[in-house]
């Protein structure tokens, strides 16, 4: 007598949805991709260079970074987690609260320094500032140039992380002044809005690469 071997029926697997994320833009998509290496950076001063370098060529206001949060919400990945950390800790105003709900920025914080500025408005018709800052011990600055010509505006600006060799450097194109940090934000932030105003005018690449750095850091100034 033959046995008959029954095999169990086999039920079709169904599909699982996953979440694709909100659409984005090319230029948002271009962004979310330049800071795809957030992960792997622990470094705050470097996270937010790579953040402020990946907009540096592209226009951005709120409606742009609430694109970019709703995507990075909608699809959790490391990757995006990271991306909503960054931004909590480097964006102002409404845009920074949206993406500190999704993912709080981690420690430490960021702390304003001192400032000092060398006045070459009439001799040479420039203001140079330097102002520092600091997460935890780790100290760094940003070194700005105002073209007193221009009307007050930002030409250049850059980062540093030897605050020393920058005070020096200053020093050698005349007379260092302490300042109240809020005064020379307060400076900073008049120069920057009238370089947003007038954008086509030729400054630093340096600057737009780190707009939003500075941006930050003003409004930080200002508490």
């Amino acid at each position: 007598m033959s046995r008959k071997t029954h095999c169990p029926k086999r039920w079709p697997i169904a599909p699982v949805g996953r979440p694709h994320g909100t659409p984005l833009t090319l230029a948002q998509r271009e962004v979310v991709r330049r800071c795809r290496a957030l992960p792997q950076l622990t470094d705050p001063l470097e996270i937010e260079l790579v953040v402020s370098h990946a907009v540096s060529d592209v226009p951005v206001d709120e409606e742009f970074w609430a694109g970019v949060i709703e995507h990075a919400v909608s699809l959790p990945t490391r990757r995006n987690e990271a991306l909503l950390r960054a931004l909590a800790a480097l964006l102002t105003g409404r845009p920074r609260e949206w993406a500190a709900r999704a993912a709080p920025p981690l420690p430490p914080e960021l702390v304003v320094g001192e400032a000092w500025i060398c006045d070459r408005s009439i001799d040479a018709g420039y203001l140079a500032l330097i102002c520092s800052y600091s997460y935890g011990v780790r100290e760094h600055a940003m070194v700005f140039l105002v073209d007193e010509l221009a009307g007050g505006m930002v030409r250049k600006a850059f980062v540093t992380r030897d605050v020393a060799v920058a005070l020096v450097r200053l020093s050698e194109q005349g007379p260092l002044e302490q300042v109240a940090p809020a005064a020379a934000h307060w400076l900073l932030s008049k120069s920057y809005d009238r370089l947003d105003r007038q954008a086509d005018l030729a400054v630093d690449v340096e600057v737009w690469r780190t707009r939003l750095l500075a941006g930050r850091r003003i409004a930080l100034a200002f508490g």
